[in-house]
């Protein structure tokens, strides 16, 4: 992530730099304060089963605008319905995913158990979708650019604003009229119609040019314009607890530093109950009273705290329902089908299975891993996720849902249509096609604007800017299929102190870039979703020189949004 002196600044919710005394004694007291409410991890480098070290976190809440918090919000049933659909159809994902199967392994061997469970019929047609939408804040807007600044004006002979807008961004991000309006018009009368909607268009986006321009003259820059999806987690979408937990420990923070008054600018989120009822709501679909609950855990938990504060939330507020924890390979030993199919371990029967391993390479240490995950899939119990979902996650299905028109295939809504649009940002092929071609000459001319992403999650495998030449020269046109291409989001800057485990003391302010997790839960089978909300958010923050901000991954740190209502404000005292 790179940033330059025109970056412009969210401002803080409270004025920084804070005296250094009382930046001691109140971060002394929150580190204490992050363990004994659970916002811990066991350390990487000096592990042991016994110890946690708080998890880093950022000392005050980060600035995030209240409009734009909002839209994510009420946006995201609209994104379950849509993944879940697109979990569902077997085609799209079949004919998306043909060319990256050829050539990465670990996709090819996903892909292979959605094809023995299709070829045997789906046992289980209920899948329980835990997601996470992430997004980040992009103040870099295309329709602000030079070139649009010239076509808004009428210049760029023939080509419209909102052209280049889509042709910047990508699919969808540009204004642009969804399908055809229903009527018995004349196609002239369509035409003169649609002149006329660019022609608004364009003096909009002249508006906003000359509005920005103006500030810009000044030394002022709008600090935002939208926010821009990052990707969509269908697997192991972590930070139900750490995300509200974050919050707990910074209006600690904000009362002791004398500024309760701003508490009710930091939104509600009731992210772990949210997640947990739905793993409870498909345990009583399942309707098997003795049955269980079964995580899927790694064969080392650093993330303990979240992972645990899930079961012991379930067990604490409905003590009838158990929670089991098996790694990948436990299962294979201790697993097998009844009767009617559902999945036995040892005489515990399980109802819903939620897993928090199985997204990597590394998870699977042998056959013995991908046959547990066979096993499972073929069962009566619940998948969270099932392998269709696991595959809908994927970065090049979600880069096939941003080309044109394809949103359409599984919203019926135009107005929906238009809103899932523009949140993308542009998301390229790197097939061997004439577009995939085009793509890597792009990247390689330009590389400074771009992402490079493979299949995977869990962080620390992408690869940014100028080290995308290199890395794409080593590849072969087929291997180059298992990636995608992404514009690089440009986000504003918050200043404030990050903490870590072994860090100076006092912290030093720093730069800081931020990514907004909204957590969404959708229960349903191909023809019917029966409960679709809308499940909390967490924040994550990083310097704004670090590339990766995964906190479980070490690079990120823990945040909560601080909701303001114009970037022009001054900050409060």
């Amino acid at each position: 992530m790179s940033s330059d002196a025109n970056t412009p600044v969210l401002r803080n919710c409270i004025r920084l730099p804070l005296a250094e005394d009382e930046l001691l004694e109140v971060t002394a007291k929150a580190k204490d304060y992050a363990i004994m409410h659970g916002a811990a991890m066991r350390s990487k480098t000096a592990f042991s089963p016994d110890s946690l070290n708080f998890a880093p976190f950022v000392l005050v809440p980060s600035s995030f605008p209240r409009k734009e918090f909002d839209k994510a919000v009420a946006l995201q049933p609209i994104i379950n319905r849509l993944m879940h659909n697109v979990a569902h159809d077997e085609e799209f994902i079949t004919t998306t995913l043909a060319e990256t199967i050829k050539v990465d392994e670990f996709t090819a061997n996903l892909f292979n158990i959605y094809r023995k469970v299709l070829a045997h019929g789906f046992t289980q047609k209920t899948s329980l979708g835990m997601l996470r939408s992430d997004l980040m804040l992009e103040s870099g807007c295309p329709e602000l650019s030079p070139r649009v600044l010239r076509t808004a004006a009428g210049a760029d002979g023939g080509q419209d604003a909102g052209a280049a807008v889509g042709q910047r961004a990508g699919a969808g991000v540009g204004v642009g009229v969804v399908g055809t309006a229903a009527g018995t018009g004349s196609k002239q009368e369509e035409q003169q119609e649609q002149k006329q909607k660019e022609k608004e268009h364009r003096e909009v986006q002249l508006g906003r040019a000359t509005k920005e321009r103006e500030r810009r003259a000044t030394g002022v820059h709008s600090a935002y314009c939208c926010w821009k999806q990052v990707e969509i987690n269908t697997i192991a979408s972590g930070f139900g607890h750490l995300g509200p937990a974050s919050k707990t420990i910074q209006r600690f923070v904000l009362s002791e530093l004398g500024h309760a008054d701003k508490l009710h600018n930091m939104p509600d989120n009731n992210a772990l109950a949210g997640l947990c009822d739905g793993m409870v709501k498909a345990w009583d679909i399942y309707a098997k009273p003795q049955a269980v609950i079964l995580f899927i855990i790694e064969d080392v938990s650093y993330n303990i705290c979240d992972q645990r504060f899930h079961e012991f939330y379930i067990r604490e507020t409905y003590p009838h329902i158990k929670v089991l924890r098996r790694t990948l390979t436990e299962v294979h030993r201790d697993g097998k089908l009844g009767q009617s199919k559902e999945l036995l371990l040892g005489s515990q029967e399980v109802a819903v299975i939620y897993f928090r391993a199985g997204y990597e390479p590394g998870h699977y240490h042998s056959q013995a891993e991908w046959d547990a995950r066979y096993l499972m899939e073929t069962s009566l119990a619940i998948k969270c996720p099932s392998i269709h979902y696991h595959l809908a996650g994927t970065k090049k299905v979600q880069q096939a849902l941003a080309q044109p028109a394809v949103l359409e295939r599984f919203i019926n809504d135009p107005e929906e249509i238009k809103a899932v649009g523009k949140i993308f940002t542009g998301l390229y092929s790197l097939d061997d096609n004439e577009a995939g071609n085009a793509s890597y000459e792009m990247a390689l001319r330009t590389p400074e604007r771009f992402v490079l992403k493979p299949q995977r999650e869990g962080g620390g495998n992408n690869v940014y800017g100028v080290d995308i030449p290199d890395a794409l020269k080593r590849m072969s046109r087929v291997e180059r299929s298992a990636w995608i291409l992404m514009d690089l989001i440009h986000p504003p800057l918050t200043k404030g102190y990050m903490v870590r485990p072994g860090g100076d003391m006092p912290p030093q302010i720093v730069d800081m870039v931020s990514e907004l997790g909204i957590f969404g839960v959708v229960i349903g089978d191909a023809e019917h979703i029966v409960h679709n909300y809308q499940a909390g958010h967490m924040l994550r923050t990083k310097l704004s020189t670090a590339n990766e901000g995964g906190v479980a991954a070490g690079l990120g740190a823990l945040d909560s949004p601080y909701l303001i209502d114009s970037d022009d404000e001054d900050e409060q005292k």
